[in-house]
């Protein structure tokens, strides 16, 4: 196999060099070296990573991904939401990313803006200062005055980085499949499935215009929430590579040398902060997927206002009715359903063993909700659960990793503005209005008519089906296709089995009846089947203690 005969390669030669020397350098990616050594010459002194023998493989991976830029370090930020697939160290290990990068110039800045809004950066803004107040991976932040008088903030997309990034995501196509298929530690990591997703979601993000549309969504939803302020846009002054909102003033509860708050004003604030999210989550089944304290702002008026809303996370109906089975049957501890919710929501393996996880659930539940869940650590709960599910190699939807993940960084932040803060005392009006709408007889209906729905599909197909197997008959072109394994070992020892049983019937009956000719008054004849049937009863038993074929054992 050599490298350069893939067409991301040809396409994208010098940056994808400069990948797999960083890998290497790391020794993330010796399956290369193993399978084309010659195409790591000379990129670097040192491929085998010696200087980082001391490091874990989490460490590694960070330093790596740090190095390679903007999409890695988006890649490993969205790594770190599944620790149900790489595992609980290398998850937390990615969450110490950082996505800051060089700003752009005040030249290119200014020029991104008047292409973008089609006006010179002046009729626009009374006001702009080209010292950003922060630069992440996609873009950086501006804050400004409009001509109206209007203090805002403006994000402003780096120059170049649509490009740079989907160049690095077909390399990282090419790259996923090699290594799912010669690092067998890697195909533990799902590249593939994690690809698709990690695209479709970072492409997403390249276009504010969604990122506006996410905005006026939940605006709408808490539109009468008086503790919640979502910050105005201005989506005359928007577009793919430019976002103009309100700037709020207040200060993030992130910061502790500026958050001033008391005790009871913090219980307040985390109550309000937990129920948005729960609102989200329950009643509107989309939410603000990344809760991290710069995100999240106390305002005058004991308001909190909430930022960035360029990544959320959607439950559709059957992922939402799955979790509410589930979060009824842990409440009522009912073991076996919780498990058969568990593999409804996950994609399962082949070779699952059912059984075990029944019994690791029941574990599970036993130690988590056999007594008061009043001191029970969320994140510690959710990391065990999601352990599980790791140990089985069954692999959760995106939006349940994320849900996750978005509970873990809700709790931080919550305890950050209320240290006695319970996650579960805010949980349980909502498990009881769960159970109300279960018992709604418009739910009842609705659920009654989808039903209704699918069986009306399927009797509506059914006499065309028929039709159409029934014509396939007469004509004779119906098949059956059965698959069968080692059937063919099956029946050899089948016909062993009667033919020894038969020489062994067939000889003794010679034998007890001195058919000659005889040697000493033994039938040779008789005494030659019975010595036959004793070496084939011997290959039998053999083959069946071995578990193999008779004709060809090392196949199996």
């Amino acid at each position: 196999m050599k490298l350069s005969q893939f067409s991301q390669f040809k396409q994208n030669a010098t940056r994808f060099q400069e990948i797999v020397a960083i890998l290497s350098k790391y020794g993330l990616a010796n399956w290369i070296k193993e399978k084309d050594p010659d195409f790591l010459n000379g990129l670097f002194t040192d491929a085998s990573g010696k200087s980082f023998a001391g490091l874990s493989h989490a460490i590694r991976l960070r330093m790596a991904l740090t190095e390679l830029g903007t999409t890695f370090i988006k890649l490993g930020q969205m790594l770190s939401t599944r620790a149900d697939l790489i595992g609980p160290e290398v998850a937390e290990e990615l969450c110490l990313l950082q996505s800051e990068v060089p700003s752009d110039s005040e030249s290119t800045v200014r020029t991104v803006i008047e292409d973008e809004l089609a006006a010179p950066l002046e009729t626009i803004f009374s006001n702009f200062n080209f010292t950003p107040l922060g630069s992440a991976s996609i873009g950086q932040v501006h804050a400004a005055t409009l001509q109206t008088g209007e203090q805002v903030v403006v994000k402003v997309q780096h120059a170049g980085i649509e490009e740079k990034i989907r160049a690095d995501i077909e390399i990282l196509g090419l790259l996923v499949t090699l290594a799912e298929k010669y690092d067998a530690q890697l195909q533990l990591y799902r590249p593939k499935s994690l690809l698709k997703d990690f695209a479709n979601n970072l492409l997403k993000e390249l276009d504010y215009n969604k990122e506006l549309n996410n905005i006026a969504l939940f605006k709408n939803y808490f539109k009468d929430h008086q503790q919640i302020h979502i910050p105005d846009t201005y989506d005359a002054l928007s577009g793919q590579k430019v976002l103009v909102m309100e700037r709020l003033k207040g200060v993030s509860i992130g910061d502790k040398s500026q958050l001033k708050c008391t005790p009871e004003e913090g219980k307040v604030l985390a109550k309000i902060g937990v129920n948005l999210y729960l609102d989200m989550i329950f009643k509107y089944r989309v939410f603000h997927a990344d809760p991290h304290p710069g995100n999240i702002w106390v305002l005058p008026g004991d308001q909190l206002g909430l930022l960035d809303f360029g990544m959320i996370g959607r439950l559709d109906d059957n992922l939402h009715e799955a979790i509410e089975n589930m979060l009824m049957a842990v409440s009522q501890k009912d073991v076996v359903e919780v498990t058969h919710q568990i593999t409804t929501i996950c994609s399962v393996p082949k070779g699952f063993d059912r059984q075990q996880l029944q019994e690791d659930v029941g574990e599970f539940i036993f130690e988590y909700f056999s007594s008061s869940l009043d001191s029970v650590n969320v994140t510690e709960m959710l990391n065990c659960l999601t352990g599980i599910i790791r140990a089985h190699h069954l692999v959760m939807p995106t939006g349940i990793s994320l849900l996750i993940r978005v509970l873990v960084l809700l709790e931080g932040s919550s305890q950050l503005l209320d240290r006695s803060f319970s996650f579960n005392d805010a949980v349980v009006p909502y498990t009881h209005k769960m159970r109300m709408r279960r018992l709604n007889p418009k739910r009842v209906a609705k659920k009654l008519g989808k039903s209704l729905s699918a069986w009306e599909r399927l009797l509506s197909a059914l006499p065309a089906d028929l039709e159409t197997l029934m014509s396939q008959m007469r004509s004779g072109d119906f098949d059956v296709n059965l698959k069968h394994r080692h059937l063919d070992a099956v029946v050899n020892r089948l016909v062993y089995g009667v033919l020894t049983g038969s020489m062994l019937l067939g000889g003794s009956m010679l034998l007890s009846s001195k058919a000659p000719p005889l040697i000493n008054n033994i039938s040779i004849l008789g005494a030659g089947l019975v010595g036959g049937a004793v070496v084939l009863g011997y290959k039998l038993l053999n083959a069946i203690s071995k578990s193999g074929s008779l004709v060809d054992s090392g196949k199996r």
